[in-house]
């Protein structure tokens, strides 16, 4: 569980990084009731023309655009760090990128089948930031996250959780709220647990693009390093 004064800093770099988003990865409508998802993630178009044919086991990252790579070429998305780290380390999986920009929790759940096509073994799941930047209410996240992860437990499929925060301007009642959803549910599932996606990337001129949100090639790097360390134990046991 992330000690508070570390979690002071991860909202203030939150903050600092939400503030320059721009319009690709969430947009809402005049009523704001409505969130547009864009197009799946660089892999994710590939998967869906190969899920009946593949012959490795898979892990799915299941994200919005943090996790499509926005802004990256294919091969600088954090699920396609993951591959190839898989592969040097001599571990036969297949990741799949099922992230789409401007997806909330909501959004993940109603393509969760779809996702989970195939013979998964483990799911990464990595939304709530467009949640955050709308203000939906963090139970509805925590419901949504929840019912994700019990429908992946169903198919024996092992969870990685990542968190992530709420930016301070919505007070401070809101940002305690969402940030313990998280670690809630990584207790109460049982599950591997990220704290922060964007742990020693968020804030940093030089690890995000020029919106200040999405991270360059260098900070794709360092998020697929904090997702590798819950990963690798897994594919360690179950090789």
């Amino acid at each position: 569980m992330v000690k508070p004064a570390a979690v002071a800093v991860l909202l203030v770099s939150v903050s600092l990084s939400w503030g320059c988003r721009s319009r690709e990865d969430v947009r809402v409508d005049d009523s704001r009731s409505h969130v547009e998802a864009t197009t799946p993630g660089p892999l994710a178009a590939k998967t869906a023309k190969t899920a009946s044919t593949a012959t490795r086991p898979r892990i799915v990252a299941l994200g919005d655009s943090l996790t499509a790579g926005l802004g990256l070429d294919a091969a600088s998305a954090y699920p396609s760090l993951l591959q190839t780290r898989l592969a040097a380390e001599g571990f036969n999986y297949e990741v799949i990128n099922a992230g789409v920009s401007g997806d909330t929790s909501a959004g993940g759940l109603s393509r969760l089948d779809w996702a989970l096509d195939g013979d998964v073994r483990v799911l990464i799941v990595a939304l709530g930031g467009n949640d955050a930047l709308r203000a939906l209410p963090p139970d509805e996240l925590k419901q949504n996250l929840a019912t994700i992860i019990e429908r992946a437990q169903a198919r024996h499929i092992m969870v990685i959780l990542a968190g992530m925060e709420a930016p301070p301007n919505f007070g401070r009642d809101y940002v305690v709220k969402f940030h313990r959803v998280y670690p809630e549910l990584a207790s109460r599932y049982r599950l591997a647990f990220v704290p922060f996606l964007l742990a020693g990337v968020a804030g940093s001129e030089t690890l995000n693009q020029r919106d200040g949100i999405h991270p360059t090639a260098d900070g794709a790097k360092i998020v697929a390093e904090n997702i590798w360390t819950a990963l690798r134990p897994i594919v360690a046991t179950h090789p």
